[in-house]
Formats: C-alpha cells, structure tokens, sequence
C-alpha cells in the first residue's frame, strides 16, 4: 500500500490553531488534503492528530483519521519521525502490507502535485531512503552575517572577498512533503544523508509559515500563483 500521512497535532504556540486556521477561505490542511487525494497516488491519506476539531476537519475534506494520536508525541519536542513511525506501527499491527509512506505537512498549500508525482517516480525508481521537497537559497548562505552586540559579524567571514558565482549551490528543505520507506520512518534514519534524494521546487513554491507574517505572505502567494 502506499499511504499518505499528515501530522496535525493541536497545539500551536505561535500561531494558534495553525493546523486548521482559515487560509484563503478553508482550513490550511484541506489543501494538503485534497493534494494528496487528486494526484490518485494514495490507497489512503490518514491524518495523525490528538484534536477532535482537526480530525472533523480531516474527514470532511475526505481524510481517514483511523487513531487518535498519544499525548506523548503531541508535544513540542517529539519530532516528524516519531510521529510517522507510530502511525506506521498502528499500520503494521491492523496487517496492512506497506510499501511506501509519504510524509506531507498540514500547512503547505503551495503543494504542486506534479512535484508530488514526479518524487514519487524518483523514489519508487531508486534505492533510496527518502525522497523529498526542497529549494535552492535565494542568497548565498555563505554571506550571511550575525547582528551582535558591538555591530555586524559575517558567519562565514572567509567568504567576503567571493563572487556569488564561485559560492556553492546550497538547498534547504521545503516542508512540504517527504517520501520514505517503512523501515526508514520507523529506524528514524537521517534525513539528510548519501541514501536520500531531493526534487528541486522553484522558490517561488516554497513558503515556511511561522509567522502571522510568513500567513500573510503565503496567502498573496497563493493567490498570485493561483490567479485565473
């Protein structure tokens, strides 16, 4: 089976109810949702939630919300991989027969599904762990700088002298989706390592919501990138 699984847990400090706060008229994690059900990929797309607000939410736009999520990995400090593997686990004992697990998160309606397809043939057609989203810097992280007390320090000051066009190509993840194998989610290999892959998202598909000002920003984007 190849399944589809968003975390969505309910607390969120900096922007509360993040997870099914109103994005462009709908809850954010329906775009996830109904992403995940249109590129046909998926036997199931389940949501992994603690919240009964989210998992109605889930259900209405056409999730599975088949468990609830423990109290112990719905807190600040348990990270994706805990998350995935429990879910996973829950799978495994109902006898489900797993061949691939897709990570996507709740709050990335700038999600393309023809990326989603297209990581997924990079993934199925090779050895790799994982297989995921991400961009490239829009500025060299090599001059990037600190503000300090007595003024400005560059992080990397060997590099001050370069052209931008000597400096490395460098990427960061997108968070927006991650494609792996079972007994990586559960082992809770490394992402970052020889044995995982990315496909390259234009920037301007990529937005990191933390902020009421990164909403903001996501929101224009979405409406720019989603005009008729």
């Amino acid at each position: 089976m190849i399944i589809a699984i968003i975390p969505a847990r309910g607390g969120s400090k900096r922007i509360p109810q993040k997870n099914i706060k109103e994005f462009n008229g709908k809850p954010i994690i329906a775009y996830s949702i109904e992403k995940a059900l249109s590129s046909k990929i998926f036997d199931k797309v389940i949501v992994s939630t603690d919240n009964d607000k989210i998992k109605n939410i889930a259900k209405q736009f056409g999730a599975e919300v088949p468990f609830n999520r423990p109290i112990q990995l719905s807190d600040d400090y348990t990270g994706t991989h805990e998350v995935i593997a429990h879910a996973i686990k829950w799978m495994e004992d109902k006898e489900w027969v797993l061949n691939s697990i897709c990570c996507i998160y709740p709050t990335a309606p700038l999600l393309d599904v023809k990326y989603l397809k297209a990581a997924y043939e990079i993934f199925n057609k090779g050895n790799w762990d994982y297989v995921f989203a991400a961009t490239e810097y829009v500025y060299p992280i090599e001059r990037s700088f600190k503000i300090i007390n007595d003024g400005l320090k560059m992080v990397f000051p060997e590099n001050y002298k370069k052209r931008s066009q000597d400096l490395s190509q460098t990427f960061h993840d997108a968070g927006q989706f991650y494609w792996g194998t079972p007994d990586a989610w559960v082992e809770k290999k490394p992402t970052f390592s020889k044995n995982s892959t990315i496909i390259k998202l234009p920037p301007y598909k990529v937005v990191d919501i933390d902020t009421k000002e990164d909403w903001k920003k996501a929101e224009l984007m979405y409406k720019v990138l989603n005009k008729r």
